[in-house]
């Protein structure tokens, strides 16, 4: 039953509520017995308090069908592989794939019933009153965000080794400190064109952070861009010989892309 509940509510993504839910279509998507499901659950809120553990189990963050966005990293690198060569151009590489990948990711969020279902899940805990169930979806999602956060903050940290950047010292930043703000970044212009369509379609032509040309920058890679710049730098100590060109040219094109380059906002399974 929690099962056919969970596939219920992503096929209309959860609200603030599971009103929206029947427990008797749940019963007939379930194919179970009304004595056998009243039996393991006597009262619809047993149901339900169960069934927000599972959605918040099942609802990671992290998940993302990933193969769209390693191909088109491919073909950017492809199409530049010459900016691997100095810190200028490396720095415009960074913010290519930053301007194309952050904009591909938040379409694909802003589309995605599960993930609103994500979101819903918060609004929902901070509705519950204080208890043992709230205080058991609490400990779930955190869980989940921590882990979401760690690997994004994995994949900054081998881009900027990869690429020749560093944290800025005196911002005593970490990591894991890019990826929780890259995310609620995220996060928060999605919140906002649910209701107001012109903050995914809005675009600022700019050339930010060194960029060599002007370009069409959407608001969510601008601020993530942003968010980046703000921390990173150029790593002083980083040489670039010929091996170390063509070890990044392998990792940049191999298999293995997803251990490089930053997933900036993926969605949940």
């Amino acid at each position: 039953m929690l099962e056919a509940a969970t596939a219920l509510v992503n096929e209309t993504g959860l609200t603030v509520s599971l009103e929206h839910i029947s427990l008797e279509e749940v019963i007939r998507a379930a194919g179970v017995s009304r004595s056998a499901a009243y039996r393991r659950w006597p009262y619809k809120d047993l149901f339900f308090s169960d069934l927000l553990k599972e959605l918040a189990r099942a609802a990671s963050p992290g998940i993302l069908d990933d193969s769209e966005t390693l191909e088109l990293v491919r073909q950017i690198v492809a199409e530049h592989s010459d900016w691997l060569a100095t810190p200028e151009s490396r720095n415009q590489l960074v913010l290519e794939l930053i301007r194309q990948a952050a904009l591909r990711d938040f379409e694909w969020v802003l589309g995605s019933k599960e993930w609103r279902t994500y979101l819903a899940l918060h609004a929902t805990f901070l509705s519950l009153a204080d208890g043992e169930l709230r205080d058991e979806l609490q400990a779930i999602l955190a869980h989940s965000e921590e882990a979401f956060v760690a690997r994004i903050a994995e994949a900054w940290r081998r881009m900027a080794d990869l690429l020749g950047l560093r944290l800025r010292p005196e911002v005593g930043a970490t990591y894991e400190t890019l990826a929780s703000l890259l995310s609620t970044s995220l996060r928060g212009l999605v919140l906002m064109a649910l209701a107001t369509p012109d903050v995914a379609t809005r675009r600022i032509t700019a050339r930010p952070f060194g960029t060599g040309e002007s370009s069409e920058w959407s608001l969510v890679a601008l601020a993530a861009a942003s968010i980046a710049y703000g921390l990173l730098e150029p790593d002083p100590a980083f040489t670039l010989g010929e091996e170390r060109l063509a070890a990044i040219r392998g990792a940049l094109e191999s298999v293995d892309l997803e251990r490089v380059v930053v997933p900036l906002g993926d969605g949940p399974a």
